[in-house]
């Protein structure tokens, strides 16, 4: 397999692009669901939690990297998967890659449906149904992906721009409600109950084949762009989790496991202790932005999935047809299951993410190293013992994942 790589450089905007698109992909609807989802074990394990998973998704990330750097230029999951796993691991990394885009779409379409039947509520005096709310946000979203990677990732930047904006605004807001007694209750045996929605809130690896042409091949370029764009999301989450669980109490009306119990994003709950206009519209804005730039970066990474499943060229017809083929059963199914908003993240997390961002890449890693010998331009440090550790901590994350279920 001949491997070639582009000898044009990479502009620092277009590496910001990248990371920043990364980066809108990590910090989306996980932002919103993971202070609850935590909430039980408490500020310090959650923050060691996300630590973990930082670096175990940075590492996934660059496997991946290596391994679509041996693939002609444009492969994808399913491409890659091909060539390195045969026919069977072609089609269980189709079935998970479709999974896990899809039900992460649908959890960010019904989060999103919520927020803008408020806003037409607020500022039209119009009440609006809920599937009418889904069918609006998947419409006026889904038809961006017609833009390619180059547009969306400028307006990625204006979205970012919006939610840094509104996230800076929000832990303003709630800094001086945090409550050092909050942030000191603990409760380590819970640490591992959130790995599952922790890879769904950390996930960007389907989005890389995407990002491999953009950024010319060229591995520094890919590093640099993925350790800025995963540092960013664990910074984030780590000052929004000591607002939130600093601030919001865990038991009681409007505490953390009411808004467990009931599906609902930290946001809901933060309202219940900050009664100020300006808050709540903060909050609203900062939950859109952060829904928009997770739906733009997973349905991005599916499109270009399945343009490269079904060997469709670039034409107006075929992009209609796989445009429609992204937006219209996400709609569908965020109509037909509107509380599945947590849920919906962390099974795509627990099972999707620990196979396709966690054993899959180690796996195609694995047998193109030391199975059919391929060198490319890029090579993971830690050789088999590196890739044995991504295979343990995966399988961990699917027995968490399968025991929460049945229980």
């Amino acid at each position: 397999m001949t491997i070639t790589t582009s000898s044009c450089p990479v502009s620092k905007g277009r590496l910001l692009s990248a990371a920043l698109l990364i980066s809108g992909s990590c910090v989306g609807g996980g932002m919103l669901a993971l202070p609850v989802e935590t909430s039980q074990m408490g500020f310090f394990p959650s923050l060691v939690s996300m630590a973990l998973t930082w670096v175990f998704m940075t590492i996934s990330g660059l496997l991946l990297v290596e391994a679509n750097l041996w693939m002609p230029e444009g492969a994808h999951i399913m491409t890659m998967a091909a060539h390195l796993l045969g026919k069977v691991g072609k089609w269980l990394c189709t079935a998970l890659y479709l999974f896990m885009a899809y039900t992460s779409l649908i959890a960010y379409n019904s989060g999103g449906a919520l927020i803008l039947i408020r806003g037409i509520k607020t500022f039209f005096s119009a009440n609006t149904t809920y599937g009418t709310g889904c069918l609006l946000f998947g419409l006026l979203f889904g038809v961006l992906i017609y833009l390619g990677t180059k547009k969306i990732s400028k307006i990625h930047i204006l979205l970012m721009a919006g939610m840094i904006l509104t996230y800076v605004g929000l832990v303003g807001f709630g800094f001086k409600e945090v409550s050092i007694h909050r942030l000191l209750q603990q409760q380590w045996s819970s640490l591992g109950m959130a790995f599952p929605l922790l890879l769904a809130t950390f996930s960007y690896q389907m989005i890389i084949p995407t990002l491999t042409p953009y950024l010319r091949r060229d591995p520094k370029s890919l590093r640099l762009a993925i350790l800025l764009g995963t540092t960013i999301p664990f910074c984030s989450y780590a000052i929004w989790e000591w607002v939130v669980l600093g601030s919001v109490p865990l038991k009681g009306p409007g505490g953390l496991q009411e808004a467990f119990s009931k599906g609902q994003a930290a946001t809901e709950a933060l309202y219940v202790i900050v009664s100020n206009v300006y808050f709540v519209t903060l909050a609203e804005s900062f939950a859109f932005f952060a829904l928009v730039t997770s739906y733009l970066g997973i349905a991005l990474g599916l499109f270009d999935f399945l343009r490269d499943g079904l060997k469709l060229q670039q034409q107006i017809s075929h992009n209609l047809s796989i445009g429609a083929l992204v937006v219209l059963p996400v709609i569908f199914f965020a109509t037909a299951f509107p509380n599945a908003f947590v849920l919906a993240l962390e099974v795509s997390g627990g099972f999707g993410d620990a196979l396709l961002s966690g054993i899959i890449p180690a796996l195609m890693v694995w047998i193109g190293r030391y199975c059919k010998s391929l060198t490319g331009s890029y090579q993971v440090i830690g050789g088999k013992g590196l890739l044995m550790a991504v295979f343990f901590c995966s399988s961990y994350i699917l027995v968490v994942q399968w025991v929460k279920l049945i229980h």
